[in-house]
C-alpha cells in the first residue's frame, strides 16, 4: 500500500504542461498566457473627462463658490464617442459627457453637480485645480508596455484589458481536452429507470462537471460494457481526441474489473491500493505515442470524487499551466465542530460542512452516499496518525468544485 503523497508525486512527475497555442480572446478565457502581452495602444487612447459636466480652463474659474459663481458662454456640446477635434478658448466652456474627448486647450472638468447646469451658459460654482476629472491619454497603459505577463490566468478583467489594448488574439496553454469513459454492464443512462440489478451511470455525468469545474474540457462516454475488446476500441479512439482520460470503475479485485485487465497490459499504468478512505483502488499511467495520462479511478461515485479532487485536479491544472503550490490543493484551516471516527493508517477524507470557520460531517461517509456528497462543500483531511476526530482539532479542509466553500 502506498501513501496518497507517493500517488500523487508519481502523477505530477508524469504529466506535462500542454504545448502552447494560439487563440481569439473569448476562447482563451480561462486559459494561462504562454507569453508576455505588451500593449498596441495607449489607455485612454486619448485625453477625456471623468465626468459628466463643463470642460474649462482651470484659470477662468479661480475663486468661484457656491456664493460666488463665475458665469461662462456654452459654445458646444461633446458627446461619448465625438470624433471632431475642438478647441476651447479661454473664457469659454463646453458641456462634456464621460468619457468624451477633452478639447485642446480645456485643463479641468466641473461637474455638472457644481453648476446650474446650463445651455447656453452656465453658472460654475468651484474653483477647479488643473487635471481634476481629467483622464490624460495614456496614464493607464502606455504603448509598448507589458500589460499581462507568461503565466497569467485570463478572466474577465485580463480579456477586457488585452482587448483594449489593441490585442484579438494570444498564444495561451490550451485547456486540457478530457475524456471521461465508465464501464459497466449494469449502466443505464440518466433518465432511464434502472431495472434489477442496474445502476444509473451518475459517475461520468458527474466527473464531466468536475473536469468542467476545474477548467478543463470535458468529453464523456458512458457505459461502456464489461468486455475486453470493446473497452480497448473505446480507449484507442478515444486517443485520438484526448490530453488526458478518465475511468471510473473496474479497478479493484473482483472477476471483472475489466480496466484493470485491459489496462495492465498496456502502457505504463500501474495499478496501487492508497493508504486513503475513501478511493483506495488506483490506478494511474499513460498511453499511446502522445503518452496521454489515464486516471483509473473507483466505482463508488464518492471514491471517485474524492479521487478526482486530490489526484486528477492537480494534474489537470498542472498539465494547463497552473501548477498546485502546496499539497492538499487549496486547503482551507477549519475547526471540527464535532468528534467523528477515523481509520487509523489511512488519510481519511470526511465530507463536511463548513460554516466559517467550523467544520461537521455531512451525513454518512459510506463511498456510495451521494446524499452526503450533494450536501457536503468541503472534504476534511483527517491524517492517518488519526483515529478518531475530537471535537476542537485544527484540520485541513479541501473545498469541493463547484461549491460556495472559501
Amino acid at each position: 500500500m502506498i501513501s496518497v503523497e507517493e500517488h500523487l508525486g508519481r502523477i505530477l512527475q508524469a504529466v506535462r504542461q500542454l504545448p502552447p497555442t494560439e487563440s481569439g480572446l473569448l476562447e482563451a478565457q480561462g486559459c494561462v498566457l504562454a507569453e508576455d502581452v505588451t500593449a498596441s495602444v495607449q489607455l485612454p487612447g486619448f485625453t477625456n473627462s471623468a465626468m459628466d459636466g463643463y470642460a474649462v480652463h482651470a484659470a477662468d474659474l479661480e475663486g468661484a463658490s457656491e456664493d460666488d459663481p463665475v458665469v461662462l458662454p456654452v459654445v458646444a456640446d461633446i458627446a461619448a464617442g465625438n470624433t471632431n477635434a475642438l478647441t476651447l478658448a479661454p473664457g469659454q466652456t463646453m458641456r462634456i459627457m464621460t468619457g468624451a474627448p477633452l478639447p485642446q486647450g480645456a485643463d479641468a472638468v466641473v461637474p455638472v453637480e457644481l453648476t446650474d447646469g446650463g445651455v447656453a451658459k452656465v453658472a460654475l460654482h468651484a474653483a477647479p485645480a488643473v487635471g481634476q476629472h481629467v483622464r490624460e491619454a495614456g496614464e493607464d497603459v502606455r504603448a509598448g508596455e507589458v500589460i499581462l505577463r507568461a503565466g497569467a490566468l485570463l478572466g474577465p478583467g485580463q480579456v477586457a484589458l488585452l482587448a483594449a489594448a489593441g490585442t484579438a488574439r494570444v498564444r495561451v496553454v490550451p485547456k486540457p481536452r478530457v475524456v471521461v469513459l465508465s464501464t459497466g454492464d449494469e449502466l443505464v443512462e440518466p433518465g432511464r429507470e434502472p431495472g434489477f440489478g442496474q445502476v444509473v451511470d451518475s459517475n461520468s455525468v458527474m466527473l464531466v462537471a468536475a473536469a468542467r469545474a476545474v477548467g478543463a474540457t470535458p468529453h464523456r462516454v458512458g457505459g461502456v460494457p464489461d468486455d475486453a475488446r470493446q473497452l480497448t476500441e473505446a480507449l484507442e479512439a478515444q486517443l485520438q481526441r484526448a490530453d488526458a482520460i478518465i475511468t471510473t470503475g473496474g479497478v479493484s479485485m473482483g472477476a471483472f474489473d475489466t480496466v484493470k485487465e485491459v489496462l495492465s497490459k498496456v502502457g505504463t499504468v500501474q495499478f496501487d491500493k492508497v493508504a486513503m478512505r475513501p478511493g483506495m483502488p488506483q490506478g494511474f499511467g499513460v498511453l499511446g505515442a502522445a503518452q496521454v495520462p489515464v486516471f483509473t479511478l473507483p466505482g463508488n461515485p464518492v471514491s471517485a470524487l474524492v479521487s478526482f479532487h486530490v489526484f486528477v485536479a492537480p494534474a489537470l491544472r498542472a498539465m494547463a499551466g497552473r501548477p498546485e503550490k502546496a499539497w492538499p490543493p487549496g486547503f482551507v484551516p477549519a475547526t471540527a465542530a464535532a468528534s467523528w471516527p477515523s481509520v487509523e493508517g489511512k488519510m481519511e477524507f470526511t465530507r463536511v460542512v463548513l460554516d466559517g470557520d467550523r467544520v461537521r460531517p455531512a451525513g454518512g461517509q459510506g463511498s456510495h452516499m451521494l446524499g452526503a456528497l450533494a450536501a457536503a462543500d468541503a472534504l476534511a483531511v483527517v491524517p492517518p496518525e488519526m483515529a478518531r476526530v475530537e471535537e476542537g482539532d485544527e484540520l485541513l479542509c479541501l473545498p469541493l468544485l463547484g461549491t460556495d466553500a472559501p
